[in-house]
């Protein structure tokens, strides 16, 4: 669930709608054994239609499988599938609007869990095996569970949020801190103490930041939208942030022009690289103290809406989400840039995970 739907919900809609329930309705399973390295697809689907899907595809045989949770567990995954998370062989897929973390075998895609009765989650951190965090739009808290058991624990206080205006997303952990974004209609990064549960500094940066990675000279880099023309919440040029995560410190603002519209931060295997989408892929050495004037990979005059890198071989995936109306599509790149494979997916392909 991003720009698609970023402003076009008013805020009392939102929370009459998170009072609605997705019913699972289960039918007949097929059986699955996707044993070795792959690459999970969550398909956000249509905001309110509960046509989310999870598509599988194997590196080595290109071989591409689609709507493997319900083909697997026999009834559909939800209304927007935000992201995903593995952890010791567990696949855990956040779905937003249906309130809800499903865990998933990562090699049958059986349903072993679930964590319901959230708000509207958009991700979930691991800081052991029985405890976790999990970020939510719409609500001033950060929900503290407890994985194993499937339940939620505590929550986390967000300082000058309301359940209208609250915003979490993504989380980098640096020693005992846990870093967040906060960003629809918000500026600022988070820094909560794990040992007590609590919002110890924040740190502002521009109009919406909308992810957070940190690379490996423990440097956090976000970047930020800008919001849009006529915003209630203010209209400026985004920028690309790098900051010192043992300092808290903003230490480098790179400025991209007004109109523009870069998202989906990440970084290759070994940390030193950056990529995002700002209409073309872009890239960058981390150490770098000047944004490339030519991009990685030319923009396709469509909608590229998600990216990855390959941890192991430095592989591009970027996913084009067409027309948010019919199955998205991803297409392959080698490190060099050069076109490898594409394939056909769900609709609005937002978040890939790897195993």
């Amino acid at each position: 669930m991003k720009r698609i739907i970023r402003y076009t919900l008013p805020a009392a809609g939102c929370l009459m709608l998170l009072t609605g329930c997705m019913k699972w309705d289960y039918g007949t399973t097929e059986e699955f054994s996707a044993s070795g390295r792959g690459l999970f697809v969550t398909n956000e689907g249509n905001f309110q239609y509960g046509n989310a899907t999870l598509s599988y595809y194997d590196p080595k045989t290109k071989r591409v499988e689609n709507e493997v949770f319900f083909r697997a567990n026999g009834f559909k995954l939800g209304d927007v599938a935000q992201s995903m998370t593995v952890r010791d062989g567990v696949g855990w897929i956040v779905v937003n609007n249906s309130h809800v973390i499903f865990a998933i075998d990562i090699d049958t895609f059986r349903e072993v869990g679930r964590i319901t009765d959230l708000t509207s989650p958009r991700y979930i951190h691991f800081l052991s095996d029985e405890k976790a965090y999990v970020t939510q739009i719409w609500d001033n808290r950060i929900f503290i569970v407890n994985p194993k058991r499937y339940e939620i624990t505590g929550y986390i206080e967000c300082p000058g949020m309301t359940m209208e205006s609250g915003s979490t997303e993504q989380m980098v952990q640096y020693g005992k801190y846990v870093y967040v974004n906060c960003w629809s209609y918000q500026n600022r990064i988070l820094k909560i103490d794990t040992e007590t549960d609590e919002v110890v500094d924040e740190l502002t940066v521009g109009i919406q930041p909308t992810s957070l990675v940190m690379d490996k000279n423990h440097k956090l880099w976000t970047i930020t939208d800008g919001g849009y023309e006529g915003s209630p919440y203010g209209y400026e040029a985004p920028s690309l942030y790098r900051i010192d995560a043992a300092t808290f410190e903003v230490e480098k603002q790179f400025r991209f022009k007004l109109g523009d519209w870069p998202s989906e931060v990440q970084l290759n295997g070994t940390r030193d690289t950056l990529y995002w989408i700002n209409r073309d892929i872009w890239r960058m050495q981390v150490e770098e103290e000047r944004v490339p004037v030519r991009p990685f990979i030319e923009y396709r005059d469509t909608k590229y809406y998600g990216l990855t890198v390959d941890p192991h071989n430095g592989d591009v995936y970027v996913a084009d989400a067409i027309d948010y109306q019919q199955q998205g599509i991803v297409y392959r790149y080698t490190a060099e840039g050069e076109p490898i494979d594409r394939f056909y997916v769900g609709i609005i392909p937002g978040a890939f995970c790897w195993k």
